[in-house]
């Protein structure tokens, strides 16, 4: 049953209310919503803006509970007709919070008293219009969500240039052009149009556009009107020899082919697809067959190193002994066996050459200290031998018996 309906009246069917300024707002908005596809349930008023600082929002984030707290502090001064506001005595990053939090709003701040009652006061200036619509939560979500939709556009943009260069260097975009790497300082562009000049056949319609670019390279882009891209490339490639060899001869820089946009950027090298193609040369070279091992050894002998396959063998080397040092006894009486020494050498002359000493004594005796050893007694002079153990004096006194004896019988015989 319909409201307020009778058998006489329709109730409140026909009847509607009269719309006003909200109305009008709210119709409005629907409207624009539905001519901008913008879903309303999902919409936020002001959009992605967010009306407070970076600092701040780094500030709220560390202390969320806090910062909620001092927000709306901030927000009942706002509404109020009070035109200052004092806080509490608090750190130093608390009033850091407090100050950039007023800067938003547009309210003057400043920091009173010295520590620890240093404390921050608020006052409202003609800059104040309204509190922000956004809390500081919803700007901290809307960062985070801007944040990461820019981290996955940039790691995209990364990864489709990527997959641009790599399908540019495969595909084999044509080459149009020449660049100059590490060109020599204070080169010209007179410098390098002479070289083309002289390489460049009269009747080739190309023509180049010598350019430098803000890497420090040296761009000389082939031009052509009559013809295509795989010539222009095909031209290149037979004066791509000369021209190299006369810009590194006259130390203007290294010059190799590239690929180039209407931009001037480089698009595609020639060292770009040498290196594509290492890993394929390393691929080839280890899939190669390896020669066998040489068994029967060389017709030369080396007794360095020897090849066997792929390998280099060194001979070994024969170890030799060094002639250990012999050890040197150690005497107490350094002159005893200094003259022991001598005896010896004299003794082993006496051997040799059968040298006798002038006082009849045979080599065979030695002298230590002051005895003289007779080691044959049957060597001793004819005064009848010397005993073991005769001492120097009682040789020299033998002796003088010897002369004095030697005499007499001289004396007696020229008596006679």
């Amino acid at each position: 049953m319909k409201c307020g309906a009778s058998k006489d009246s329709e109730g409140n069917n026909e009847k509607s209310l009269p719309c006003n300024d909200e109305c009008a707002k709210l119709e409005r908005n629907r409207k624009l919503a539905l001519a901008l596809n913008i879903d309303q349930s999902t919409h936020v008023e002001g959009g992605d803006h967010i009306p407070y600082s970076t600092d701040t929002l780094n500030l709220f984030s560390q202390h969320v509970k806090w910062g909620q707290t001092q927000e709306r502090e901030f927000r009942v001064f706002g509404s109020d007709d009070e035109k200052r506001l004092r806080f509490k005595p608090m750190k130093a990053h608390e009033r850091a919070f407090l100050h950039h939090l007023a800067e938003d709003f547009g309210f003057d701040s400043e920091s009173m008293d010295p520590e620890p009652h240093r404390h921050v006061m608020i006052w409202k200036t003609p800059r104040f219009v309204s509190s922000p619509k956004k809390t500081l939560a919803e700007a901290l979500r809307i960062q985070s969500s801007q944040r990461s939709v820019t981290a996955s556009a940039n790691v995209s943009d990364n990864e489709g240039a990527a997959k641009k260069a790599k399908a540019s260097n495969e595909s084999g975009e044509p080459y149009n052009g020449f660049v100059v790497s590490n060109p020599r300082f204070g080169l010209t562009v007179d410098e390098l149009r002479a070289e083309l000049n002289n390489l460049l056949h009269p009747g080739l319609a190309i023509a180049f556009e010598i350019e430098f670019l803000p890497s420090e390279e040296v761009v000389l882009k082939g031009v052509s009107r009559t013809l295509s891209a795989q010539d222009v490339e095909n031209s290149l490639l037979s004066m791509k020899i000369p021209l190299v060899t006369a810009i590194a001869n006259k130390g203007y820089g290294t010059a190799q082919l590239c690929a180039t946009d209407s931009s001037l950027n480089i698009t595609r090298r020639e060292s770009d697809s040498s290196a594509a193609n290492g890993w394929a040369t390393v691929a080839g070279k280890r899939s190669a067959t390896k020669a066998p091992a040489q068994t029967g050894g060389f017709a030369g002998h080396n007794s360095f190193a020897a090849l066997t396959g792929n390998k280099v063998t060194f001979a070994k080397k024969k170890t030799v002994q060094k002639p250990k040092a012999q050890k040197v006894a150690i005497v107490d009486d350094w002159e005893v066996a200094e003259l022991a020494e001598e005896e010896k050498e004299r003794g082993a002359i006496g051997d040799e050459g059968g040298v006798v000493d002038p006082d009849g004594l045979s080599s065979s005796s030695r002298l230590i200290g002051e005895t003289l050893v007779v080691e044959d007694a049957s060597l001793a002079p004819e005064s009848g031998g010397l005993a073991a153990g005769t001492s120097m004096t009682e040789l020299e006194n033998g002796a003088e018996q010897r002369e004095a004896r030697d005499w007499a019988t001289q004396v007696d015989n020229e008596t006679n």
